[in-house]
């Protein structure tokens, strides 16, 4: 039986979740809701059926998970609270610092409604997660360093395209070359935000705008651009078609640490280099969608984190086929 899955909000991410469900044999797109206009919206699959945001409850007896992938950094915790208690759902939220607030927030409706919800799923927050605790609980007595790029940042980007004056708009992520060898060769720099990455962003002003006020706003904006040495370059419509295009990303998870008496150093390392953002983040999301559907068939209830999840709820072969081959 197929996990029937439904997409709330189609762009980079959603078409990305579309096209995953492709690769996964146990799924099918059954709909897609949208808060523009939905014949407006062409998908890549024939047949699906698109509807308004607003139809969306009368929908939930033909959904097993609902993907939450509309709205902005700051709209997305409130749908997915909105929808947590009505259906399984599965987010992307990646503002870290907010992360435990929209967790009680999400786990109180989940278990109105008995439902299971995923939050703050994708890679980092995410794969990189899992990287870090895992990597913690091999080495104690170590140093966690993550680095990312580097790559666009699709929450960045729409950080900035959300500034007053600004038509459009990509940032990119890149770590420091000489931070990263460090960690690399096992030195255990102690490093500061702004000595990890550099943030340079692309920016289209619309006429008139002023740059001045539109590189403060950017500069100063916290927790995304606040903590970092950031370069904001103006450039017109044309050169943003030309040039920024791709939505490249990556990074790397490292754990540095000793054993024995500290005489023995050891260096863990997670690297992850994607030529699609979104694509990547689709089909992390789409794994721990089979992982909730398992769940809630077992009589869970609530928001859960990739930390709970069992690595064997995520497959789709039995747990004779994985220790048959992967253990």
């Amino acid at each position: 039986m197929s996990i029937r899955i439904g997409i709330l909000g189609y762009g980079n991410l959603g078409r990305g979740i579309e096209l995953g469900i492709r690769q996964n044999p146990d799924m099918e797109l059954c709909a897609v809701f949208t808060r523009r206009a939905p014949e407006t919206l062409k998908l890549q699959t024939e047949g699906v059926p698109v509807y308004s945001a607003a139809d969306i409850l009368s929908h939930k007896n033909d959904i097993d998970v609902l993907m939450i992938c509309g709205g902005s950094a700051t709209d997305l915790p409130e749908m997915t609270k909105k929808y947590a208690k009505d259906f399984c759902v599965v987010d992307s939220f990646d503002t870290h610092a907010r992360i435990p607030e929209h967790f009680a927030n999400v786990d109180a409706a989940a278990k109105e409604g008995g439902q299971v919800a995923m939050i703050s799923c994708g890679w980092d927050p995410g794969m990189f997660s899992l990287a870090r605790l895992y990597a913690n609980c091999i080495l104690p007595n170590g140093q966690d360093y993550t680095f990312w790029g580097k790559g666009v940042s699709q929450g960045h980007s729409d950080a900035i395209r959300r500034v007053e004056g600004v038509a459009n708009g990509k940032q990119y992520t890149i770590p420091v070359p000489e931070a990263l060898e460090a960690v690399r060769s096992g030195k255990n720099p102690e490093l500061t935000t702004r000595q990890k990455h550099t943030r340079v962003c692309y920016v289209v002003p619309k006429p008139g705008a002023d740059l001045a006020k539109i590189e403060n706003d950017i500069k100063t904006m916290p927790n995304y651009f606040a903590d970092y040495d950031t370069t904001v370059n103006f450039i017109t419509e044309e050169e943003f078609a030309r040039d920024h295009q791709g939505m490249p990303h990556g990074g790397f998870v490292f754990r540095t640490g000793s054993t024995g008496n500290g005489e023995h150093k050891h260096v863990i390392e997670y690297r992850l280099q994607l030529d699609s953002n979104p694509e990547f983040t689709a089909s992390v999301l789409l794994a721990f969608a089979r992982a909730i559907v398992r769940m809630k068939a077992e009589g869970m209830s609530g928001c859960k984190t990739v930390f709970d999840v069992p690595p064997a709820y995520l497959s789709t072969l039995s747990a004779d086929e994985i220790r048959a081959h992967l253990l």
